[in-house]
């Protein structure tokens, strides 16, 4: 039910992180919903404290300071609801990412159809799979429980079977999982949530909340050839609020104040893509990411259908997991000077270690965003494997994360983000500095016109309009003549292959782009538009146009790879 602005004139989202918490307030200003302020303080679910509550009130007292208005009253209790006054506040939610990670067991029947889409459900929240089994599992059953016993998941994601489909063989699994739960003490059984064929999902509740609980979710796989897991994502969200409620001190208090039950950022960073995705070029998509120190959410919305995935990658906790997929070799060619590889690992795994350590040095700043670009590079590879259909010409691309956020510099965020994520064709890229995505993602479904009102503030740094030109042509062959057109200026310039070039555009300012190809090469990825002709509006870093190849292509000498790193941000002014 949506609730009117007379009902809920102001809300607070407490957002808890494993590094920082954060107090948003949202607020009317001239009868329209705006961000005011956020309180930051550092998280608290570990010790001295393992309470989240006392870093909620560091962090309000900070919000009181900015705003100079009251929350908390003589007891330190967070008044609710708001006053007459105008102290404390009408309505309040809560989110987190903090905690530490869930272990999930999937389980499915075929590897490649119910097993894979129970493996991508898990993977919209954060987690880490600790072990898979599907109908073809080779191994003996006393040998898949005693995989899973090794593992002692918090969530088993089961799915198998369309609607009204295979009954037999889930009831195999159900056996197995059975088993399982009886091997173990009734405070340590995990959760389950069924999200197979709904025939059998009564029977199946059944039968196993005899020993645990049981959530029932809409079928991911209603078709053999259809995966839907929106439905199912909403109910997982639930149950990974209900488990961290009970692991994270203090989240259960907050949990009973707050409007609707807490939920995973990840979900509201989804919930807010999807929703832009019908806003904006409902043909290119939204693309969202939030790279945070344990984990990196990248969300993709096209037309409404949502495509959500959180991986263990991070710029903090979650930095060595990079060095599964690359070796530290990928870190340190993103350095514009030299650092040895073993000075960069011992960096990587200290701040694995301690995560809120702060980069005090250039050296240590250098470093911190070769982990960022690394990590969005890595992030995004693994986004498109899962989801192939994928094409990297979204817009707008908005991002958030600490690195980005409080490290660099503007040009220091927009080029890591071309380096990271490595865009093609027309794209605004956004910087989310307050971490609202999520916030606006838990908001919509209770005060529907107030993130529609926030996305029409300023709350978002328009970083820049990025023109992103593939090409096969050599480094440094003349590919185009641009003719910008502008406030009544005209200016013609020549761009090269393998190069960034900074156009002569103001913030807000409006800008007419023609291009002329001397070369073959693709602008729209999509390859349904074939305009040469682009009207862009100018962020705080202007507009670039990036004629690097894709994938980037950087020189294995180190010398040379430096000196053209360092001509990139120059380009940039980072």
């Amino acid at each position: 039910m949506t609730t009117s602005i007379v009902d809920a004139e102001s809300v607070l989202v407490l957002d808890i992180g494993s590094i920082q918490t954060r107090s948003l307030l949202f607020d009317t200003v001239d009868g329209q919903y705006r961000f005011i302020a956020a309180g930051v303080a550092p998280s608290t679910p570990g010790a001295p404290y393992f309470d989240v509550g006392e870093g909620v009130h560091q962090s309000l007292l900070k919000l009181q300071s900015i705003t100079a208005r009251t929350f908390l009253n003589r007891d330190s209790q967070l008044m609710l609801p708001a006053n007459p006054d105008g102290s404390g506040v009408d309505q309040l939610m809560v989110i987190f990412s903090a905690g530490p990670e869930l272990q999930f067991v999937t389980m499915g029947l075929l590897e490649d159809v119910s097993l894979e889409s129970a493996t991508h459900l898990a993977q919209t929240t954060f987690g880490r799979i600790v072990e898979e089994i599907g109908l073809n599992d080779r191994r003996r059953p006393e040998a898949q429980i005693d995989a899973i016993l090794a593992t002692r998941p918090d969530l088993i994601i089961f799915a198998g079977g369309t609607d009204k489909g295979a009954t037999r063989s889930i009831g195999k699994l159900v056996e197995l999982i059975l088993f399982y739960l009886q091997c173990l003490p009734e405070d340590s059984r995990p959760e389950i949530l069924y999200a197979g064929n709904s025939a059998l999902a009564n029977r199946i509740k059944e039968i196993l909340t005899r020993l645990t609980r049981l959530h029932p979710a809409p079928n991911i796989r209603p078709g053999i050839d259809q995966e839907d897991l929106g439905p199912a994502a909403d109910v997982l969200a639930q149950v990974v609020g209900k488990i961290r409620t009970r692991q994270i001190g203090g989240l259960e208090s907050l949990g009973k104040a707050a409007s609707v039950p807490p939920i995973p950022t990840s979900h509201g960073l989804g919930r807010m893509i999807a929703f832009l995705s019908k806003v904006y070029d409902r043909r290119k998509g939204v693309l969202g990411v939030d790279l945070g120190s344990s984990h990196t959410t990248v969300a993709a919305g096209i037309s409404g259908e949502l495509s959500l995935n959180t991986f263990p990658i991070g710029s903090g906790a979650g930095a060595p997991e990079i060095l599964k997929d690359a070796p530290v070799e990928d870190v340190v060619r993103w350095l514009p000077v030299h650092i040895p590889d073993d000075v960069v690992l011992d960096y990587l795994h200290q701040k694995s270690l301690y995560p809120a350590m702060v980069p005090v040095t250039a050296e240590t700043l250098a470093i911190e965003q070769a982990i960022a670009r690394q990590a969005l590079f890595t992030a995004m590879n693994r986004m498109l494997k899962i989801h192939p259909d994928l094409v990297m010409g979204f817009e707008p691309i908005l991002v958030s994360g600490t690195t980005l956020t409080q490290y660099s510099t503007p040009g220091q965020s927009l080029l890591a983000l071309l380096d990271g994520l490595q865009p093609m064709g027309v794209t605004t890229l956004l910087l989310d500095t307050n971490g609202l995505l999520p916030a606006l993602g838990a908001i919509a479904p209770q005060i529907a016109e107030l993130p529609v009102q926030v996305l029409e503030s300023s709350a978002f740094v328009n970083l820049g309009t990025a023109i992103c030109v593939s090409s096969d042509a050599r480094f440094g062959t003349p590919l185009m003549n641009v003719k910008l057109d502008y406030g009544g200026n005209q200016t013609q310039l020549e761009i090269r292959q393998g190069t960034i070039t900074s156009l002569p555009v103001r913030p807000g300012q409006t800008m007419n782009v023609h291009i002329s190809p001397l070369r073959r090469l693709s602008i729209d990825p999509t390859h349904r538009d074939r305009s040469r002709s682009f009207k862009i509006v100018g962020g705080v870093c202007g507009a670039v146009i990036d004629a690097r190849s894709r994938p980037l292509g950087l020189p294995k000498d180190a010398a040379r790879r430096r000196d053209l790193l360092k001509k990139w941000a120059l380009a940039v002014n980072a």
